[in-house]
């Protein structure tokens, strides 16, 4: 994700995390319980951790809820999401 994808982890954090003002993010974790991410928020860094909808248990189950926090937070922020051609 860090490489595919760096702006859905922005997005992420601004909106899910709860951090609206972050200007960088990039995963830094992740468990069965969340995500963490390592934010950039008024010139600092700072762990944001987003839980996961449901906890997962199976690696294949993370794709899946990535792809819906980053819808989740497209809803939020009112920016439209990729097109499926263009992941």
């Amino acid at each position: 994700m860090n490489l595919d994808h760096p702006e859905d982890s922005l997005l992420i954090v601004r909106s899910l995390g709860g951090r609206p003002d972050a200007t960088a993010a990039t995963v830094s974790g992740l468990d069965g319980a969340g995500i963490d991410f390592a934010a950039t928020v008024d010139g600092a860094s700072r762990i944001v951790r987003v839980p996961w909808s449901t906890p997962l248990t199976e690696r294949p189950q993370i794709r899946v809820e990535v792809t819906r926090m980053y819808h989740d937070a497209c809803a939020m922020l009112g920016v439209p999401p990729r097109q499926a051609e263009e992941h």
